[in-house]
């Protein structure tokens, strides 16, 4: 009872101020961008403070990716409709936003957050032209051009080693974006969008997956992101 009083609370805010970050981000990307989008499961709260989570709030407890996945509505239900979009969000203010990846939307290629430093710093020593990347405190994802799984495989059979590390998040998966909370803490932009523009620009997959992969190989399962103390290889 106490949950559902506190969301009735949070949303009549929403209603009487500013729109809630999240909707305007999920309006950008479904209607500007033409990303299909849907809210996330999110997260539980509790314990004396409104603030402090809990959990995911799936029914599922021992859930490895808190908050950092769709639930109700399901994935297939991404779109880019500003009704359906804005009615997600006027129900759920605060709900993560869901990128559904592949097909005409961007695909994604995800690390460590210490290898995907690296990575980053690599791939600018190089002068490579990058598209946006979604930080959260343990991963980094690349978004990158819509890739189809034929072209990934033969890709990756053509390295020598492939960390499991890595996630390719293609037709049929999902990204979290900004300005999104998980449970491994908050997802940003480390390389935002161009703020006014048309659908952002996006690298091939051929183009960064090197730098990627070296980065993965060559980061030690043992280091930590500095900011946060915990490994650099959790669930999400």
């Amino acid at each position: 009872m106490r949950e559902i009083l506190g969301r009735r609370r949070r949303l009549r805010f929403w209603r009487k101020g500013r729109p809630a970050p999240q909707l305007d981000a999920a309006l950008t990307c479904a209607t500007v961008w033409k990303w299909p989008v849907l809210p996330g499961v999110g997260l539980t709260t509790g314990g004396g403070r409104a603030d402090r989570v809990r959990g995911c709030a799936c029914p599922d407890r021992e859930c490895v990716v808190p908050g950092a996945h769709p639930f109700d509505p399901g994935l297939l239900a991404a779109t880019t409709d500003e009704r359906m979009v804005r009615w997600w969000w006027t129900q759920r203010p605060t709900a993560p936003i869901v990128l559904a990846t592949g097909g005409r939307a961007p695909c994604a290629v995800s690390l460590p957050a210490v290898a995907g430093a690296r990575a980053l710093a690599a791939l600018d020593r190089m002068g490579m032209r990058l598209g946006p990347v979604v930080a959260t405190p343990t991963r980094w994802s690349l978004l990158v051009a819509p890739y189809s799984m034929e072209q990934l495989g033969e890709l990756l059979h053509a390295k020598d080693r492939v960390p499991s590390s890595l996630r390719f998040h293609g037709s049929g998966g999902y990204l979290m974006l900004p300005p999104s909370e998980t449970g491994t803490g908050q997802v940003r932009w480390e390389r935002a969008p161009l703020p006014g523009s048309a659908a952002p620009w996006l690298p091939d997959v051929e183009a960064v997956v090197d730098a990627l992969v070296e980065a993965s190989v060559s980061t030690p399962s043992g280091v930590t992101p500095p900011e946060t103390g915990e490994g650099s290889r959790l669930a999400y």
